[in-house]
């Protein structure tokens, strides 16, 4: 997509990122809730440390933010060849690229720069549409959830998918 440029999150960013995680069509996949504050967005964005890497796509001619994968390496000593990773997309930019240029970004920094041996995610079981982008990043299907999270007022299933780099 090259209407996007992919850059390291900056504390500028918080109205954008805090705005996506309490958007209807984002927040019921991440895991993000109406109240959320701004307040706590900035908080979390300033005390990013050296075991986190998050990532933006910013619209080109814009400020504007419309995306955000974020990379948290493991810091227990034998967990740390692995990380987790979360990703969102702004409601109208879904489907035009945006998630699969952050994960491409991500993921080349997970494999060739840290060196990191797996990378794993959670997502919602009828997610199809990120399911299907994670298989094409690599990821597979290891396990399922029964019940682990609420979304509009009831449990849901999550799958646990998992990437290798061996």
């Amino acid at each position: 997509m090259s209407k996007v440029i992919i850059r390291p999150v900056k504390v500028d960013d918080t109205p954008y990122i805090n705005e996506l995680r309490i958007m209807k069509g984002v927040k019921e996949n991440i895991l993000g809730i109406s109240t959320e504050r701004l307040e706590y967005t900035e908080e979390f964005i300033k005390n990013i440390d050296i075991n986190k890497h998050m990532l933006v796509a910013q619209l080109k001619e814009e400020d504007k933010v419309v995306g955000l994968v974020g990379l948290n390496v493991n810091t227990t000593p034998r967990l740390r060849h692995s990380a987790s990773i979360g990703i969102m997309v702004h409601r109208d930019y879904q489907s035009k690229g945006i998630g699969k240029e952050l994960m491409k970004e991500i993921l080349d920094l997970a494999d060739n720069w840290l060196m990191l041996k797996r990378v794993e995610l959670g997502v919602f079981a009828d997610n199809e549409r990120a399911i299907k982008l994670y298989e094409a990043c690599g990821f597979k299907i290891e396990g399922r959830r029964k019940y682990a999270a609420i979304r509009n007022g009831k449990y849901e299933d999550e799958y646990i998918m998992g990437r290798y780099n061996i």
